[in-house]
């Protein structure tokens, strides 16, 4: 059940969503696991049980607005995790890329499953924003700190030593956006009252900027190597 007055994390609440197809080739739909065909007895009682949990804690416009918007935020940090092996990325950034992909695949599938549980949409993993419809028109909006496709193809063409530190830079961009998506929801009237939603916003929050830390210290000692003689 969804409460009906949610405070909005931002305008862009008040339209519906749905994340959009992948805007350039590089950014194909990001590989997670297989989910099980709609319909099973499986399907039904996990239905069944997030009826029941919403129940207790409500879920709401701002919840599944989250949801649904980390889902494209998530697909395009893989992405660009993903270029780490083929683009000479350095020892350090190459293990960071994998902690990235490793992590977010998982939370991709655990977003798609609770948005499936509570008949709402589920969006592709793309690496790209999301549709909103205003005044008939549709436009497509990406997430707090979602790098631009000039910046993508920016990361892209880059390579070794250029190639890590525009991957920390454009990362803790884009880190410092699902931080602050975290506060929007939390900051909205009635939201984050789920168990699914709170523990894994929550993880997001601490997880991110821990990570904005040890990227910032990355960058720095990249830098002091450029100055070494």
């Amino acid at each position: 059940m969804t409460p009906s007055h949610p405070r909005p994390i931002t305008a862009a609440l008040a339209a519906a969503c749905v994340v959009a197809a992948c805007s350039s080739a590089p950014r194909e739909a990001v590989q997670t696991a297989p989910q099980p065909a709609n319909g099973g007895q499986g399907d039904v009682a996990a239905i069944a049980r997030a009826r029941a949990d919403s129940v207790r804690h409500p879920y709401t416009e701002a919840d599944v607005y989250f949801m649904s918007g980390m889902i494209a935020h998530h697909a395009q940090a893989i992405v660009m995790a993903g270029w780490a092996p083929t683009h000479g990325a350095g020892a350090s950034v190459r293990i960071l890329a994998e902690r990235i992909i490793n992590a977010q695949q998982d939370e991709i599938v655990t977003m798609q499953q609770w948005l499936r549980d509570r008949l709402q949409p589920v969006p592709e993993a793309r690496a790209t924003g999301m549709t909103m419809t205003m005044n008939g028109h549709a436009h497509e909006m990406l997430m707090p700190g979602m790098l631009t496709d000039a910046q993508m193809n920016q990361l892209d063409q880059a390579s070794g030593p250029a190639f890590d530190r525009l991957f920390l830079t454009f990362m803790i961009q884009h880190h410092r956006g699902a931080v602050s998506m975290v506060k929007d929801l939390f900051d909205s009237y009635g939201a984050a009252q789920d168990e699914t939603v709170f523990k894994f916003a929550s993880d997001v929050n601490v997880d991110q900027t821990t990570e904005i830390a040890r990227m910032e210290r990355m960058l720095a000692a990249l830098a002091l190597d450029r100055r070494s003689p």
